[in-house]
């Protein structure tokens, strides 16, 4: 049988403590990068590989610490309020699905906000290095905060929920846009609805680099011209602060939409349309049928889309325990973005097309 190399022998040529080279072969941020570089050469000449077996067995032990022992995952917010990302349902879930599995991999979850006041990126990143806390999630980063995060990146395993900040590209989870309004208008057409409207903020579809209008779109295109309607888009390209009102179409713009095109039924937001229906004194779905494409309750009342936006924050935490299992530091050469599908739910203002 072949003999193994062990990092014992490896210490011993290199003429250091054994830790040194394990903390070396896990890529490990607190030694120098020289050090690392150095025993890692040393390892590949003298033939070291690591035993997969063994490290299974560590990642188990891991998992398996009393809660008091177990490490900490940072889930790192730029909102404008430190937990106003909460009265958003999508983030609140978000951090709920990501609590849960961290706990369930053995792991602690703790939140840090850099809108503190005299906080800095760099400050974030070296309280969080002084804790030993090596895995950070980004996440809730508003648009309007900035579109990067300037942390010491090779000193983290790192994995953010949403597009958002731009920078640095690091792996990302977030919901699937062009398959949710995909899957809303193959029910549409299912249902025996043609005339297929979509109105939402410009803000929405930049936000997620068109996401929603690529899948509208995609759909779309394969209907009779005399079918298709155009987007209703309104507002501006930066998502605005401020109440739900603030993100209502404009009364003029929708009214000019619906009289000329006359969709037969509409794909949205509810809380962002509902008051022009009443304005205009269309009734859903006796003179328009509508599809909710963030349902939050779906009580059989609404038919909708529900993202899946706590398996978003599951998925998170499994990418970056991959990642940490795994001696991952730093920002990838070439990133990936993990998307998570909605559920469809039938509901009264879809009926059957007459």
């Amino acid at each position: 049988m072949k003999h193994r190399v062990t990092m014992l022998e490896i210490a011993r040529r290199a003429g250091v403590h054994v830790t040194t080279v394990s903390l070396a072969l896990r890529n490990h941020p607190r030694l120098p990068a020289k050090t690392r570089e150095r025993l890692q050469r040393l390892a590949a000449q003298m033939g070291y590989r690591p035993d997969p077996a063994l490290s299974a067995l560590v990642a188990y032990r891991t998992h398996t610490r009393p809660p008091k022992d177990r490490p900490t995952l940072a889930y790192v917010t730029r909102w404008v309020t430190q937990w106003g990302w909460k009265d958003a349902p999508a983030h609140r879930e978000f951090f709920e699905g990501a609590t849960r599995k961290a706990e369930a991999l053995g792991y602690q979850l703790e939140h840090f906000w850099l809108g503190a006041p005299g906080m800095t990126d760099r400050r974030m990143s070296g309280i969080l290095d002084s804790r030993g806390i090596t895995g950070v999630i980004l996440a809730s980063h508003h648009p309007k905060a900035g579109t990067a995060a300037d942390f010491e990146w090779e000193r983290f395993s790192a994995v953010k929920i949403d597009l958002s900040p731009r920078e640095p590209p690091l792996h990302a989870v977030t919901n699937d846009q062009a398959a949710i309004i995909r899957l809303a208008m193959r029910q549409a057409l299912a249902a025996g609805y043609r005339r297929i409207g979509l109105v939402m903020p410009r803000w929405w579809d930049e936000f997620v680099d068109l996401a929603w209008s690529a899948g509208f779109l995609a759909v779309q295109q394969h209907l009779p011209a005399r079918e298709q309607v155009p987007i209703l888009y309104y507002g501006d390209r930066i998502r605005p602060l401020g109440t739900m009102s603030t993100m209502t179409a404009p009364l003029p713009e929708f009214s000019r939409w619906y009289q000329r095109h006359r969709p037969d039924v509409i794909l949205g937001r509810l809380p962002f349309i509902a008051l022009r229906f009443e304005e205009l004194g269309v009734a859903v779905p006796r003179d328009v049928a509508f599809v909710e494409i963030f349902l939050e309750n779906p009580d059989g009342s609404m038919a909708g889309v529900r993202e899946n936006c706590a398996r978003v924050g599951e998925v998170a935490v499994e990418t970056l325990a991959g990642q940490m299992q795994q001696n991952v530091y730093g920002v990838p050469e070439v990133p990936t973005v993990t998307l998570v599908e909605g559920t469809w739910f039938d509901g009264a203002s879809l009926p059957k097309a007459r």
